[in-house]
């Protein structure tokens, strides 16, 4: 069973920053793509980052300049780095594992930034 474990979420005042870690299974193969989504109440899950095992990354619009994905020492693990924080980021963050063809998420953890 692959399980991917968040953790880093909280509560952030506008401004400020956190960073999110996510565990994936340690069998975790070596082409993958791991990142981060979220979904706010009454909206639809969006992409925040996603990272490559090649190192190559892509960002949702409404975080770029702000979020910085990465990798740990450790092939399953990602990171995301998250300045400058809004209130329009408050959301549930997901991590997200693809590899061999199938989709793997996380529980989720909360970011609320208040204002």
């Amino acid at each position: 069973q692959v399980q991917l474990v968040e953790s880093g979420g909280g509560l952030v005042q506008a401004g400020g920053s956190l960073n999110l870690s996510c565990v994936g299974p340690e069998s975790i193969f070596v082409i993958n793509v791991m990142g981060w989504f979220r979904q706010a109440p009454g909206k639809q899950r969006e992409l925040v980052a996603t990272i490559t095992s090649g190192a190559s990354r892509d960002y949702g619009d409404s975080v770029k300049g702000r979020f910085t994905i990465s990798r740990g020492a450790a092939r399953n693990m990602v990171y995301l780095q998250m300045n400058s924080l809004l209130p329009e980021d408050t959301a549930v963050y997901y991590c997200n594992l693809r590899q061999l063809g199938r989709e793997y998420w996380g529980q989720g953890t909360q970011v609320t930034v208040s204002s």
